[in-house]
């Protein structure tokens, strides 16, 4: 974590990834996060992965170093004083994220009524408000189409692991936010951004040049296995039957990867009978069938260890496949020997690797990551230093249910 955004106070109305990662980079920079949440909870503060005793590693994993604040949104009382910490005053504050409908009691426009120069940045499913998820989304990109074997009917679809569209959306929401901070500064105008998964799902496939693919050249694109689409690349097996990666993108690589394996005078051979230049991505890509057979010779000739040896020096792109338990034991510097983690007690009882931010600045000074809090683990700090409450007006809220202290598992 760094202080580079200290000052800055950002509110967090969200659950699930998208929303809440976005603040969680703002906090590893420095701002001040404050979540709102629901007495004993929302719905995902019991999500999958979790611990033996029920608490959530990715609810803990998405809130670190955040602030938390219980309240009983349910009531009107409730839901005024989400309003009332969203639009507290503050030249660094203004600022709110969220994942709740527009058109409630968070609404945009419910909210500037309260505070004129409010930012809003406000993570949608469509952007027409039709309800989605990460994996809803990724339904409609066609990639699930594209992925996997093609061994299987082209109408079967391939799910995948990684909520890339959620991540994306993520980051790019804290991007807005900071660009729309900046307009703030320099205008004096708040504004809310919209930010669907799906436009960032299309943006994403536009920019990378797949619609107009789809659109002008070839339709839609087929399942190629594991082949990687445009270059050279794919899975090998070694002699002592480990899986590696191989990656030839730039000239260099695949220059080195021929002058590695010593099958320079092959390659010559396949060139002149084909009457192309393997310098070229695109005929690597176009003739990839013939080249990996070559290549897969070699790599079956050799031990992994062999490979690490002959590949290390090199400007051959390549990496072992792993277990993410294999990854993380024995892979130095991917989490081991890593300066973005360290280790931190949470409060699911455990004590694991916890990331910090992920970019390092070379003159500001990282600090180690913060713990996720408690559910309402803040919730009188921020009442009387946000809202100026004295203690009797938050111990009414408290017997009045509107709020809530710290939850115990």
């Amino acid at each position: 974590m760094y202080k580079i955004l200290e000052g800055m106070r950002v509110v967090e109305g969200a659950s699930f990834i998208a929303a809440p990662s976005c603040c969680l980079y703002l906090a590893q920079l420095g701002a001040e996060v404050i979540r709102f949440d629901m007495i004993g909870g929302g719905p995902d503060y019991t999500r999958w992965p979790v611990a033996d005793n029920g608490a959530s590693y990715y609810w803990e994993g998405l809130n670190k170093g955040k602030k938390s604040v219980a309240i009983n949104l349910t009531t009107e009382a409730g839901r005024e004083l989400a309003q009332e910490i969203v639009t507290a005053p503050g030249s660094q504050a203004g600022m709110f994220v969220t994942n709740y409908s527009d058109t409630g009691f968070l609404a945009h426009e419910k909210l500037v009524s309260r505070r004129e120069d409010l930012i809003t940045v406000r993570v949608m499913g469509w952007a027409d408000g039709r309800n989605a998820v990460d994996y809803t989304i990724n339904a409609v990109t066609g990639i699930p189409l594209m992925t996997g074997p093609n061994s299987i009917e082209a109408d079967e679809p391939v799910n995948h692991v990684l909520p890339a569209w959620d991540l994306l959306t993520g980051s790019y929401a804290a991007f807005a936010l900071m660009a729309a901070e900046r307009n703030r500064q320099l205008t004096g105008r708040g504004e809310e951004v919209k930010i669907p998964l799906s436009d960032i799902a299309a943006a994403s496939l536009g920019h990378v040049g797949q619609i107009a693919e789809t659109m002008i050249g070839n339709g839609d694109r087929p399942r190629i296995q594991n082949d990687l689409y445009g270059s050279l690349g794919r899975d090998f097996r070694t002699r002592d039957g480990q899986s590696i990666i191989i990656v030839s993108i730039t000239k260099r690589q695949w220059m080195e990867l021929v002058r590695s394996l010593g099958i320079e005078a092959v390659v010559t051979s396949l060139e002149s009978e084909l009457g192309v230049s393997f310098l070229h991505e695109g005929e690597r890509y176009k003739h990839r069938a013939r080249l990996c057979e070559v290549i897969q010779a070699e790599v079956c000739a050799r031990t992994y260890k062999e490979l690490e040896v002959l590949f290390g020096k090199t400007a051959v792109c390549w990496s072992a496949y792993k277990t993410l338990s294999d990854a993380i034991e024995t892979e130095q510097g991917f989490v081991s020997g890593n300066p973005i983690f360290s280790e931190v007690f949470h409060p699911s009882g455990s004590t694991y690797p916890t990331p910090g931010a992920a970019g390092t600045f070379s003159f500001s000074e990282r600090v180690a990551p913060s713990r996720a809090p408690l559910i309402g683990e803040n919730t009188d700090e921020v009442l009387a230093e946000v809202l100026a409450l004295s203690s009797n007006q938050i111990g009414t809220l408290h017997d009045q249910g509107i709020v809530a202290g710290p939850s115990k598992r």
